[in-house]
């Protein structure tokens, strides 16, 4: 009867060992099945949108006005996840040779005529679109576009110390009392994907300004001097925010910003260990979402998104654990968001129009690099 009764427990056991496998099996099964139609679908959208984006192409091969906006498609175009547009391709040639035709003596790629001038996110994404055809004949045009922009950046050059509350910024370049996160993101951008050397000057110096824009009091060296919050997020530029102040009169920390200062402090090789990168994931955890651009809700929208999946990639981290406690997978959930966001004509388009979103051309090329950023491999 023992023995009976050891079978039988032997047995329930098997049975019990072989139904988790099944289970398991049956959950990566479905899992991995859902994750491949879903590239599918991304894959399907980038498409339809660079589809769209083609036909907005003008004669001269520029993708709108400014620059910039001309190197933001054309970076979309080559980021393609399965690489089915080529620098070589006649249309991306016709707009390549517009940006670098557009290169001033001083390094800066932009057009003086257009206003406002913008010259440091013109610079800072034709380096972008540059870098991303992997070709080494413009080389030579993406060092001067490189010296330029360190150039620009706020230090010792332009007689300020450390202890200015903007050193180590970037602003617009046409106006030189003004430095923000936003401007100096996109320098960053740039000059990290255009291979800038890691002992160059500019992370540092850029590291400084990021602390500034932070809320985070224990690395923030303005907090004795100024309202500074302590939430881990990010504002404008130190002090000001265009989320606007809380009760107390602290500039609120808000969504678009708060990636682009975790994308910043990681392109300037701060570890994703350190206490200032993961002050600002927590308070990505606390106000997760892909509804809005948290802080600002529509305003800024597509730049979020684009921001967003850039930062989280770096980052490395497939999930975010939200303030519920729940594991969010973030690019399925971007993805997801901005499948159901697309025209039937290829195209995304924001209705709040604050910062240039108004215009398709620019909405469309965030759209298609937010997809492609955080694509799985």
């Amino acid at each position: 009867m023992e023995e009976n009764i050891m079978k039988n427990k032997n047995a329930l056991a098997v049975s019990a060992v072989m139904l988790a496998i099944l289970m398991l099996t049956s959950f990566f099964w479905a899992y991995g099945k859902e994750d491949k139609e879903l590239k599918k679908e991304v894959v399907a959208a980038i498409d339809k949108g660079l589809v769209w984006l083609k036909t907005q192409q003008d004669e001269k091969g520029a993708f709108h006005q400014p620059i910039g906006m001309t190197g933001l498609a054309v970076t979309a175009f080559l980021r393609h996840p399965e690489g089915k547009y080529k620098e070589s391709d006649d249309f991306l040639q016709k707009s390549i040779k517009y940006i670098v035709s557009s290169q001033n003596p001083d390094g800066s790629i932009y057009d003086k005529k257009d206003q406002p001038a913008l010259p440091n996110y013109n610079t800072s994404i034709a380096l972008m679109a540059l870098s991303s055809t992997k070709n080494e004949k413009y080389d030579d045009v993406i060092a001067k576009a490189q010296k330029y922009i360190e150039g620009i950046q706020l230090d010792e050059g332009e007689g300020v110390t450390p202890d200015d509350k903007f050193y180590g910024g970037i602003g617009y370049g046409s106006d030189p009392s003004t430095r923000d996160l936003s401007n100096l993101s996109f320098a960053l951008q740039g000059l990290k994907e255009s291979g800038l050397p890691e002992e160059s000057e500019v992370w540092d110096k850029a590291i400084k300004f990021l602390q500034r824009t932070q809320n985070n009091s224990e690395t923030n060296d303005l907090s004795s001097t100024a309202l500074v919050g302590n939430d881990g997020g990010f504002v404008y530029y130190p002090g000001n925010s265009k989320a606007g102040n809380d009760a107390e009169g602290i500039p609120r920390s808000y969504a678009s910003m708060t990636y682009a200062g975790l994308l910043s402090f990681i392109y300037a090789n701060v570890d994703k260990e350190d206490p200032r990168v993961q002050a600002a994931v927590k308070w990505i955890q606390n106000h997760y979402t892909v509804d809005e651009n948290y802080g600002m809700g529509m305003q800024g929208l597509y730049y979020n998104y684009h921001t967003m999946s850039k930062a989280l990639s770096v980052y490395g981290e497939p999930t975010i654990t939200d303030a519920k406690g729940i594991k969010r997978n973030w690019y399925e959930e971007l993805a997801k968001k901005l499948l159901s966001l697309q025209k039937p004509e290829g195209y995304w388009a924001n209705e709040e129009d604050r910062w240039m979103e108004a215009d398709p051309v620019l909405v469309t090329s965030y759209a298609i690099l937010a997809l492609e950023a955080g694509f799985p491999k």
